[in-house]
């Protein structure tokens, strides 16, 4: 394997942070943004120059200072971090044009607050991604906690403080709670906190203490919103549409899952965990979370509120690829990291867009909207069957290969959770769609004029739609990625 040297991980991580004294001194609106704006095109500049060498099986890296004996704050770029990279970094150029069209439209107090935690998150998301050892991905994991509160508590209102503590008592109490001290044990056992291929474990610890030890792993990462460490996510809500389609559609929910995803492969062991009956506990819980959250999601009249616990249940789609343990699974689970992110960030643009333009928070209250917002309930729909997992969207892709990874591993009850789930699915999203386009409002439903929302609003929700589809017609890359990261996953 080619290991290259170079300092691009560090600026790849660090230039979001890097911006932020330009964007908080910014003397008018537009240089903000503009600021914003630049600094998301040379993040995603930065990581898309480092794909050649980890498409050719290579891997970039850069090592920092010493914290502890044999650890080091450091980076590795390879394909399972490329793969989270390339979604965050992407999207992030999406969502800053969408709040343009957000924030201005309903005079949202403190932008330049907003955006520059937007930064600092970004910046805590892709040192997550590209953390090269357990300790650099929990100081960055931290870190993203500290820099999405404030967004949490944007509104700075009741509910908000009162999310704001639920937020933080759930993802930080539990990753001091149960990924320090774990930590701590790994250290202790192997004298390594390094991420490798195959894991570390073995050999080093018995049943029981490697069953504490995943399930502190598993629930320590409450980003990932397994039950019951979940409430934080539809708490969370209550901030403004950008943050939850970026933050809780991409980078806070995705760094839970995609930590999982790392750690279970590269410290604890995915042949381990299955020589000990580990994994089938784990896809148990995931499954758990997957049907229970999608039964909730179909009793949310708020719109974000079913978004909301969909996410819960699609997240745990990543985590049961993570415990069926096969080569498909796991190229499923890892292409459900970016196609998930697309449908999902699609539903949230379209719901602030519709909020935007009608002022509705409501699914009951959307009755005929379809007919007054049609480019963004055309995305909408685009958006649900990715989720959904039909085709034409990407979801289709992910969804595919986690039900072949069920046939490898010759589980039909994991078969059952996955197609029960779909259907759950299809059950809280399509009559969405329906009564939008095919039931006739009242007549008061809605103010005289309403249109689509302001084009910085529907252009970003129009183009992850069609960025989804087009990644079912050719994966290209990011199914590439995704094989290479199940390889080194299963230690090869």
């Amino acid at each position: 394997m080619t290991e290259v040297v170079s300092i691009r991980p560090l600026l790849a991580v660090a230039v979001s942070a890097l911006a932020v004294p330009a964007i908080a001194s910014a003397r008018s609106a537009n240089v903000r943004e503009a600021w914003s704006f630049a600094a998301a095109i040379v993040k995603f500049a930065i990581v898309l120059s480092m794909l050649g060498v980890v498409m050719k099986g290579g891997v970039v890296v850069w090592k920092g200072w010493e914290v502890l004996p044999g650890i080091a704050i450091a980076f590795r770029v390879d394909a399972l971090g490329m793969v989270f990279a390339l979604v965050a970094s992407g999207l992030w150029i999406a969502t800053t044009a969408y709040s343009i069209g957000y924030m201005r439209t309903l005079e949202e107090h403190s932008q330049t607050r907003y955006y520059c935690f937007f930064a600092l998150a970004l910046c805590s998301t892709l040192g997550v991604a590209f953390a090269a050892n357990l300790l650099t991905l929990y100081l960055f994991y931290e870190l993203l906690s500290l820099a999405t509160y404030p967004l949490v508590t944007h509104h700075q209102d009741g509910e908000a403080r009162l999310a704001g503590r639920k937020y933080l008592a759930y993802i930080m109490g539990s990753s001091i709670g149960f990924v320090l001290p774990a930590m701590v044990v790994v250290y202790l056992l192997t004298g390594t906190l390094d991420f490798t291929s195959g894991g570390v474990l073995a050999g080093k610890i018995g049943t029981f203490g490697a069953a504490v030890i995943t399930l502190a792993f598993l629930f320590g990462f409450a980003k990932a919103a397994v039950m019951p460490f979940h409430p934080w996510l539809p708490a969370a809500m209550v901030a403004p549409t950008p943050v939850s389609a970026l933050l809780h559609a991409v980078a806070v929910v995705k760094v839970g899952a995609f930590s999982i995803v790392r750690v279970m492969g590269g410290i604890v062991g995915l042949g381990f965990m299955k020589h000990l009956g580990l994994s089938t506990v784990v896809a148990a819980i995931a499954s758990v979370t997957v049907l229970t959250a999608s039964l909730i999601a179909l009793t949310q009249d708020g719109l974000k509120r079913r978004l909301a616990f969909s996410t819960i249940s699609q997240l745990s789609y990543i985590v049961l690829g993570v415990g069926l343990a096969t080569p498909k699974a796991l190229t499923g689970a890892l292409l459900h990291i970016a196609m998930h992110a697309l449908g999902k960030i699609t539903l949230f643009f379209c719901a602030g867009a519709i909020f935007v333009a009608t002022g509705k928070a409501y699914i009951s209250e959307m009755v005929g909207i379809g007919r007054r917002m049609p480019v963004t309930m055309a995305a909408f729909f685009v958006g649900a069957l990715g989720v959904i997992g039909l085709p034409p969207a990407g979801g289709f892709l992910s969804k595919w290969y986690l039900l072949l990874g069920t046939l490898e591993a010759h589980s039909a009850i994991f078969l059952f959770v996955l197609l029960a789930s779909s259907l759950l699915n299809a059950a809280y999203f399509l009559p969405i769609v329906y009564r939008a386009f095919f039931v006739r409002p009242a007549e008061s439903s809605f103010p005289e004029g309403v249109k689509e929302a302001p084009m910085w609003c529907v252009v970003p929700l129009v183009t992850t739609a069609a960025i989804s589809v087009v990644l079912l017609l050719w994966p290209g890359p990011i199914m590439d990625l995704a094989k290479a990261g199940a390889r080194w996953l299963l230690g090869g």
